[in-house]
């Protein structure tokens, strides 16, 4: 009989210490699904940033169809630059205005968003978007997206 009392003491503390490991291994679980959590968040958005990039791609395609004598013409080409181009009257140059301030709306306003036109006489264009996709998990600053289209 003298036995068992002493294995009731030496179970005492036992419960707590199983309580600490399970909230240990709980712990540690918790923390691995959030950093999954950030890694989905800047996967998403760089997924975001690419799928904006190319719609805005298009977009100035389109606008270049509509106005297909101007582009033609290379009213709608445009030397690599990271700002706002100058407006001058045209329809030209207005889509140009607008579609850069949209550019720079949907990848961002820093200096790392930047695009370039280039249409040729026989009417094919090629329209280059650079943004910085450096908060992206592995992105790089240097982002780009080149979108080759016929008029």
């Amino acid at each position: 009989m003298s036995s068992r009392p002493m294995r009731a003491h030496a179970q005492r503390g036992v419960a707590l210490i199983e309580v600490l490991i399970a909230f240990l291994i709980l712990s540690v679980g918790l923390l691995g699904f959030s950093a999954l959590q950030v890694r989905t968040v800047k996967s998403t958005q760089s997924s975001l940033q690419r799928g904006d990039a190319s719609l805005l791609a298009n977009s100035i395609l389109e606008s270049m169809r509509a106005n297909r004598a101007a582009a033609l013409l290379q009213a709608y080409n445009l030397s690599l630059t990271c700002d706002v181009p100058a407006a001058s009257g045209s329809l030209a140059s207005a889509d140009l205005v607008a579609w850069f301030t949209a550019l720079k709306a949907g990848l961002g306003s820093g200096a790392g968003t930047c695009g370039d036109i280039t249409c040729n006489a026989e009417g094919l264009c090629t329209v280059n978007v650079y943004w910085d996709d450096s908060r992206a998990l592995g992105g790089s600053a240097t982002q780009s997206l080149q979108l080759l289209g016929h008029l």
